[in-house]
């Protein structure tokens, strides 16, 4: 599989795979954490993990200038791994949240965040920007050998990206189990066993919010989930137990994410020799060009930045549809799917299953058209994939119209025995994955090899930041999500999805053949 690519590539990815892993081990249970720990309602929750998501990319941003000014990519994506790596630490600390001490808690769980994001910052634009050099390096020596290994060398920097991005999805793919196997783990300790409802009825029961029929319910659950050997006396004793033995469990799970932060570290450390620098300026005396090659260059460059522009823009709005998996989605596997054998967090490794398990057949039919004389460009792959995001949308949409399903906040009001028998099968979020990860596939790994086409050799990691500062805008609109799902009707919330979409396809295959030209 590497045998046809740069040296390095290998080895970038396993560092990237250690992080990636890390941090899906927290992303996966964010919001479902910030509910179970904090008592926070799902919109507020979802605020916050979109903010921090947002705060990721944008620092990335700032991380890409950095390393562009210094020249010091690799130092730069090792500080990110160390300060990551302390954020982890301050999220592993289990620290029972109470009335009295929530708020300073809160607080410091967000300065954990930020240094996450901060250290993520430095590292993954910049790792981003190595893999793109090495092509650039790639196709510079296969240009000495003649046009046509040249040719066949820019060939094969998309499919390099998506070896890349699958090696990303190797760590996603097993980060979602260790969370809930810890929490599940830690509550059979205590005599105890998961039931997600509960959290949020122990947090009512505490602040003296709950309903009457949430106390019925309270009662039922409570007895439910009672291990033989465990007995509690009042309520309020069982309530303060069950949410510091639930939350314990996740806060446990984060030390695994330090441990992979420090793998990362150890892999690229030892293989850095073997990176380029990207942005690295060869030693050219400007005053040889003439002033109609200025003009021509200067022209070219802003083409190339135009062009990236118009595809960040499109980027926005199918991050802020994919990057529901951790939002409304985890509230919908939560609500409306039978996970009772699962825990809703799980769902989320559906996705980075089918990117391992896809990728291989994406890339065989990308060439299976450039032997054919027809190859599919970066531009027209990130139209189709637009589209397939819409199909998912539209998918549940019509499954929600069939069920009649109502607001998440009203459906969640009904008794557990009514709810039962209208949730749907788990087969539902399999089919769902299973689009979004075609869509991605057409467009995340191929994202980054576009920018690394267009991006000027001196601006590499500005440009990378970029890409992902435009997952940022996406990120801070994902908040929407959870607020549709619980106050509309649940299909109306996904109509939104397909029809951002829908629009965001049209207006990128209106583009595509200005686009073609631009990285012909």
């Amino acid at each position: 599989m590497f045998k046809n690519h740069p040296k390095g590539l290998l080895l970038a990815a396993l560092s990237n795979m250690g992080e990636r892993f890390g941090y899906y081990i927290m992303n996966a249970v964010l919001a479902l954490f910030l509910c179970s720990k904090f008592g926070l309602s799902d919109e507020t929750s979802g605020l916050i993990a979109a903010l921090f998501l947002a705060a990721i990319y944008v620092m990335s941003l700032v991380g890409g200038i950095i390393a562009d000014r210094t020249q010091n990519y690799k130092g730069t994506i090792m500080s990110g791994l160390l300060v990551m790596a302390l954020g982890y630490v301050c999220l592993s600390v289990p620290v029972l949240a109470t009335p009295e001490n929530n708020t300073a808690l809160l607080s410091f769980t967000i300065f954990a965040l930020i240094l996450i994001s901060v250290g993520n910052g430095l590292f993954k634009g910049n790792l981003q920007a190595i893999v793109g050099q090495m092509y650039d390096n790639f196709e510079r020596d296969a240009a000495r050998e003649g046009t046509e290994r040249l040719k066949w060398a820019q060939g094969q920097r998309d499919a390099g990206f998506q070896i890349f991005y699958v090696f990303i999805n190797v760590g996603a793919l097993a980060a979602p189990f260790i969370a809930p196997l810890l929490r599940s783990w830690w509550l059979n300790v205590h005599q105890l066993t998961y039931n997600a409802d509960l959290p949020r009825l122990c947090h009512a029961f505490i602040n003296g919010t709950l309903t009457q029929t949430d106390t019925a319910n309270l009662q039922t659950l409570a007895s439910q989930v009672q291990l033989s050997g465990y007995h509690f006396t009042d309520m309020a004793a069982f309530c303060q137990q069950y949410l510091d033995v639930f939350n314990t469990g996740i806060h446990y799970s984060f030390i695994a994410s330090v441990l992979m932060m420090l793998v990362s570290l150890l892999i690229f450390f030892f293989s850095k020799h073997l990176f380029p620098t990207p942005g690295k300026k060869e030693e050219v005396v400007v005053e040889q060009y003439t002033e109609e090659e200025k003009r021509t260059m200067a022209a070219e460059i802003k083409q190339r930045m135009y062009a990236l522009f118009a595809v960040l823009g499109i980027s926005v709005f199918f991050w802020f549809s994919f990057h529901q998996n951790g939002q409304s989605l985890s509230f919908f596997a939560r609500d409306f799917v039978r996970t009772d054998a699962l825990a809703p967090e799980i769902w989320q490794a559906v996705n980075p299953f089918f990117v391992i398990t896809l990728t291989p057949i994406i890339m065989w039919i990308f060439a299976h058209f450039t032997k054919k004389g027809n190859p599919i460009s970066t531009p027209r792959k990130i139209v189709y994939g637009m589209g397939i995001a819409g199909l998912a949308y539209g998918f549940l949409m019509i499954l929600s119209m069939v069920k009649g399903w109502p607001s998440a906040e009203v459906f969640t009001s009904m008794a557990p025995a009514v709810r039962a028998l209208d949730k749907a099968s788990p087969l539902v979020l399999i089919l769902t994955y299973f689009f979004l990860t075609v869509a991605e596939l057409f467009i995340s790994p191929l994202g980054l090899s576009f920018v690394s086409k267009v991006a000027p050799k001196h601006l590499q990691g500005l440009c990378q930041g970029l890409w992902l500062g435009a997952t940022a805008v996406g990120n801070c609109l994902l908040w929407i999500g959870p607020l549709m799902y619980n106050k509309w009707p649940l299909w109306e919330c996904w109509l939104v999805f397909m029809i951002v979409c829908f629009i965001s396809m049209g207006v990128m295959y209106a583009m595509v053949k200005w686009l073609e030209r631009v990285t012909a």
